[in-house]
Protein backbone atom coordinates (compact mmCIF):
# COMPACT_ATOMS: atom_id res chain seq x y z
CA UNK A 1 0.00 0.00 0.00
CA UNK A 2 1.12 3.23 -0.81
CA UNK A 3 2.87 5.13 2.49
CA UNK A 4 1.30 8.40 1.85
CA UNK A 5 -1.59 6.80 1.21
CA UNK A 6 -1.25 4.98 4.31
CA UNK A 7 0.05 7.82 6.70
CA UNK A 8 -3.41 9.80 5.59
CA UNK A 9 -5.75 7.37 6.70
CA UNK A 10 -4.53 7.01 10.06
CA UNK A 11 -4.32 10.43 10.17
CA UNK A 12 -7.90 10.96 8.57
CA UNK A 13 -8.53 8.19 11.78
CA UNK A 14 -7.25 9.68 14.51
CA UNK A 15 -9.03 12.85 13.47
CA UNK A 16 -12.65 11.53 13.87
CA UNK A 17 -11.40 10.24 17.28
CA UNK A 18 -10.47 12.96 18.51
CA UNK A 19 -13.48 15.19 17.36
CA UNK A 20 -15.08 12.61 19.63
CA UNK A 21 -12.86 13.11 22.23
CA UNK A 22 -13.64 16.63 22.26
CA UNK A 23 -17.41 16.19 23.03
CA UNK A 24 -16.78 13.52 26.33
CA UNK A 25 -13.70 16.40 27.78
CA UNK A 26 -16.90 19.04 27.07
CA UNK A 27 -19.26 16.73 29.09
CA UNK A 28 -16.37 16.11 31.69
CA UNK A 29 -14.78 19.23 32.27
CA UNK A 30 -11.24 16.94 31.64
CA UNK A 31 -9.28 17.42 28.70
CA UNK A 32 -6.47 15.32 29.94
CA UNK A 33 -8.26 12.68 28.36
CA UNK A 34 -6.71 14.07 24.97
CA UNK A 35 -2.89 12.58 26.46
CA UNK A 36 -4.54 9.01 26.80
CA UNK A 37 -6.14 9.02 23.56
CA UNK A 38 -2.37 10.58 21.67
CA UNK A 39 -1.23 7.82 23.20
CA UNK A 40 -3.15 5.03 22.82
CA UNK A 41 -3.77 6.71 18.90
CA UNK A 42 0.94 6.34 18.43
CA UNK A 43 0.44 2.59 19.34
CA UNK A 44 -2.44 1.79 17.26
CA UNK A 45 -1.40 3.64 14.48
CA UNK A 46 1.82 1.86 14.49
CA UNK A 47 -0.41 -0.95 14.70
CA UNK A 48 -2.40 0.11 11.92
CA UNK A 49 0.96 0.77 9.60
CA UNK A 50 2.61 -2.51 10.76
CA UNK A 51 0.01 -4.43 9.50
CA UNK A 52 -0.55 -3.09 6.08
CA UNK A 53 3.01 -1.83 4.71
CA UNK A 54 5.42 -3.63 2.75
CA UNK A 55 8.39 -4.35 4.85
CA UNK A 56 9.84 -8.13 5.86
CA UNK A 57 6.95 -9.55 7.69
CA UNK A 58 8.89 -10.10 11.03
CA UNK A 59 10.30 -7.05 10.92
CA UNK A 60 6.87 -5.57 11.38
CA UNK A 61 5.60 -7.80 14.01
CA UNK A 62 8.03 -6.34 15.81
CA UNK A 63 7.22 -3.08 15.21
CA UNK A 64 3.53 -3.80 16.50
CA UNK A 65 4.59 -5.31 19.13
CA UNK A 66 7.17 -2.75 20.13
CA UNK A 67 4.72 0.09 19.99
CA UNK A 68 1.56 -1.59 20.95
CA UNK A 69 2.87 -2.53 24.36
CA UNK A 70 4.67 0.82 24.81
CA UNK A 71 1.07 2.52 23.90
CA UNK A 72 -0.73 0.28 25.86
CA UNK A 73 1.59 1.07 29.20
CA UNK A 74 2.11 4.78 28.62
CA UNK A 75 -2.14 5.29 28.36
CA UNK A 76 -2.93 3.03 31.41
CA UNK A 77 -0.97 5.07 33.23
CA UNK A 78 -2.04 8.65 31.77
CA UNK A 79 -5.26 7.00 32.23
CA UNK A 80 -5.69 5.97 35.93
CA UNK A 81 -3.94 9.31 36.36
CA UNK A 82 -6.59 11.08 34.44
CA UNK A 83 -9.62 9.12 36.63
CA UNK A 84 -7.78 9.84 39.95
CA UNK A 85 -6.17 13.15 39.87
CA UNK A 86 -8.00 16.63 39.10
CA UNK A 87 -7.66 17.92 35.66
CA UNK A 88 -3.89 18.74 34.87
CA UNK A 89 -2.37 22.00 36.01
CA UNK A 90 -1.85 22.56 32.12
CA UNK A 91 -5.36 22.52 31.27
CA UNK A 92 -6.54 24.60 34.09
CA UNK A 93 -4.28 26.95 32.69
CA UNK A 94 -5.79 26.87 29.38
CA UNK A 95 -9.39 27.08 30.60
CA UNK A 96 -8.38 29.99 32.34
CA UNK A 97 -6.59 32.10 29.69
CA UNK A 98 -9.46 31.26 27.06
CA UNK A 99 -12.17 31.97 28.49
CA UNK A 100 -15.25 31.94 26.25
CA UNK A 101 -12.94 30.72 23.47
CA UNK A 102 -11.90 27.69 25.67
CA UNK A 103 -14.50 25.31 23.69
CA UNK A 104 -13.25 26.00 20.06
CA UNK A 105 -9.74 26.33 20.73
CA UNK A 106 -9.80 22.73 22.59
CA UNK A 107 -11.26 21.44 19.50
CA UNK A 108 -8.54 22.48 17.58
CA UNK A 109 -6.63 21.37 20.29
CA UNK A 110 -7.87 18.20 20.15
CA UNK A 111 -7.24 18.13 16.28
CA UNK A 112 -3.50 18.69 16.65
CA UNK A 113 -3.06 15.97 19.05
CA UNK A 114 -4.72 14.51 16.30
CA UNK A 115 -2.06 15.19 13.78
CA UNK A 116 0.93 14.88 16.30
CA UNK A 117 -0.10 11.08 16.78
CA UNK A 118 0.55 10.44 12.97
CA UNK A 119 3.23 12.55 13.09
CA UNK A 120 4.53 10.54 16.04
CA UNK A 121 3.59 6.86 14.51
CA UNK A 122 5.54 8.08 11.11
CA UNK A 123 8.71 6.80 12.02
CA UNK A 124 7.07 3.01 12.90
CA UNK A 125 5.52 3.67 9.49
CA UNK A 126 8.71 3.98 7.95
CA UNK A 127 10.98 1.07 10.10
CA UNK A 128 7.67 -1.04 8.56
CA UNK A 129 8.67 -0.18 5.30
CA UNK A 130 12.08 -2.23 5.63
CA UNK A 131 12.71 -4.85 3.59
CA UNK A 132 15.95 -6.20 4.79
CA UNK A 133 16.31 -9.16 6.81
CA UNK A 134 16.59 -9.14 10.56
CA UNK A 135 19.97 -8.38 11.79
CA UNK A 136 21.77 -6.85 14.49
CA UNK A 137 20.13 -3.33 14.45
CA UNK A 138 16.35 -4.62 14.87
CA UNK A 139 18.23 -6.66 17.68
CA UNK A 140 19.99 -3.55 19.38
CA UNK A 141 16.38 -2.01 18.90
CA UNK A 142 14.90 -3.81 20.87
CA UNK A 143 17.65 -3.77 23.36
CA UNK A 144 16.92 0.13 23.70
CA UNK A 145 13.29 -0.19 23.72
CA UNK A 146 13.50 -2.67 26.80
CA UNK A 147 16.22 0.19 28.49
CA UNK A 148 13.68 2.96 27.86
CA UNK A 149 10.58 1.24 28.84
CA UNK A 150 12.16 -0.39 31.95
CA UNK A 151 13.42 3.17 32.74
CA UNK A 152 9.99 4.78 32.13
CA UNK A 153 8.31 2.63 33.95
CA UNK A 154 10.75 3.37 37.24
CA UNK A 155 10.84 6.77 37.03
CA UNK A 156 6.81 7.21 36.96
CA UNK A 157 6.43 4.28 39.28
CA UNK A 158 8.90 6.23 41.90
CA UNK A 159 7.30 9.37 41.65
CA UNK A 160 3.61 7.53 42.26
CA UNK A 161 5.32 6.13 45.34
CA UNK A 162 6.83 9.83 46.64
CA UNK A 163 3.38 11.24 46.05
CA UNK A 164 1.03 8.74 47.73
CA UNK A 165 3.13 9.38 50.89
CA UNK A 166 1.52 12.00 52.97
CA UNK A 167 4.66 12.58 54.79
CA UNK A 168 6.22 14.02 51.73
CA UNK A 169 3.00 16.96 50.87
CA UNK A 170 4.89 19.82 49.25
CA UNK A 171 8.23 18.28 49.09
CA UNK A 172 10.26 17.90 46.16
CA UNK A 173 11.02 14.23 44.87
CA UNK A 174 14.67 13.07 44.57
CA UNK A 175 14.43 9.93 45.16
CA UNK A 176 15.50 7.27 42.71
CA UNK A 177 16.11 8.16 38.64
CA UNK A 178 14.67 11.73 40.15
CA UNK A 179 17.92 12.86 41.79
CA UNK A 180 19.57 12.23 39.00
CA UNK A 181 16.88 14.19 36.35
CA UNK A 182 14.43 16.36 36.88
CA UNK A 183 12.63 14.74 34.10
CA UNK A 184 14.02 10.83 33.92
CA UNK A 185 10.61 9.90 32.20
CA UNK A 186 10.66 12.38 29.79
CA UNK A 187 14.22 11.09 29.28
CA UNK A 188 13.78 7.39 28.80
CA UNK A 189 10.98 8.59 26.56
CA UNK A 190 13.33 9.97 24.15
CA UNK A 191 15.70 7.06 24.60
CA UNK A 192 12.08 4.97 23.79
CA UNK A 193 12.08 6.87 19.72
CA UNK A 194 15.74 5.80 19.44
CA UNK A 195 14.39 2.24 18.59
CA UNK A 196 12.73 2.42 15.84
CA UNK A 197 15.85 4.74 14.39
CA UNK A 198 17.75 1.84 14.91
CA UNK A 199 15.28 -0.33 13.17
CA UNK A 200 14.17 1.16 10.11
CA UNK A 201 17.34 2.73 9.63
CA UNK A 202 18.55 0.46 6.35
CA UNK A 203 15.33 0.30 4.37
CA UNK A 204 14.56 3.06 2.19
CA UNK A 205 13.70 6.88 3.37
CA UNK A 206 15.52 5.04 6.82
CA UNK A 207 16.69 8.54 7.79
CA UNK A 208 13.44 9.95 8.49
CA UNK A 209 13.06 7.87 11.18
CA UNK A 210 15.21 10.19 13.20
CA UNK A 211 12.04 12.46 13.30
CA UNK A 212 11.66 10.14 15.71
CA UNK A 213 13.89 11.03 18.45
CA UNK A 214 14.16 14.78 17.10
CA UNK A 215 10.79 15.79 17.26
CA UNK A 216 10.42 14.64 20.63
CA UNK A 217 13.21 16.29 21.80
CA UNK A 218 11.89 19.60 20.71
CA UNK A 219 7.83 18.99 21.83
CA UNK A 220 9.91 17.84 25.21
CA UNK A 221 11.99 21.02 25.93
CA UNK A 222 9.56 23.65 24.23
CA UNK A 223 5.94 22.69 23.95
CA UNK A 224 3.89 19.75 26.23
CA UNK A 225 6.96 18.21 28.36
CA UNK A 226 9.66 20.85 30.72
CA UNK A 227 8.08 23.75 30.52
CA UNK A 228 4.42 23.78 31.58
CA UNK A 229 5.35 21.19 34.31
CA UNK A 230 8.66 23.28 35.72
CA UNK A 231 5.98 26.18 35.78
CA UNK A 232 3.43 24.16 37.28
CA UNK A 233 6.35 23.20 39.91
CA UNK A 234 7.64 26.18 40.68
CA UNK A 235 3.71 27.28 41.19
CA UNK A 236 3.43 24.85 43.73
CA UNK A 237 6.53 24.08 45.82
CA UNK A 238 8.40 27.56 45.09
CA UNK A 239 11.91 27.86 46.77
CA UNK A 240 12.23 24.31 47.11
CA UNK A 241 11.77 23.71 43.51
CA UNK A 242 14.07 26.06 42.48
CA UNK A 243 16.91 24.40 44.44
CA UNK A 244 15.88 21.23 43.12
CA UNK A 245 16.56 22.79 39.94
CA UNK A 246 20.14 24.81 40.86
CA UNK A 247 21.14 20.91 41.44
CA UNK A 248 19.82 18.53 39.31
CA UNK A 249 20.36 18.13 35.53
CA UNK A 250 16.92 18.79 34.11
CA UNK A 251 17.00 15.91 31.10
CA UNK A 252 19.85 13.80 31.23
CA UNK A 253 20.92 11.56 33.98
CA UNK A 254 23.59 13.21 36.00
CA UNK A 255 24.98 13.14 39.50
CA UNK A 256 23.11 16.27 41.66
CA UNK A 257 25.73 19.11 42.09
CA UNK A 258 25.63 20.11 46.18
CA UNK A 259 24.18 23.78 46.21
CA UNK A 260 23.23 25.49 48.86
CA UNK A 261 19.53 26.11 49.46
Amino acid sequence: MNPWLLWLSGWAAMAIVMALLWFVQKRTGDAGIVDVAWALGVGLLSVFYATLADGLPERRILIALLAGIWALRLGAYLLIRVLRMPEDGRYQKLRDEWRETTQMKLFWFFQLQAFWSALFAAPMLIAAGNPAFLGLPDLLGGVVWLIALSGETIADRQLAAFRNDPSTKGKVCRTGLWRYSRHPNYFFEWVHWWAYVLIGWTGPWGWLTLMGPATMLFFLFKITGIPPTEANALASRGDAYRAYQRSTSVFFLWPPKETRT
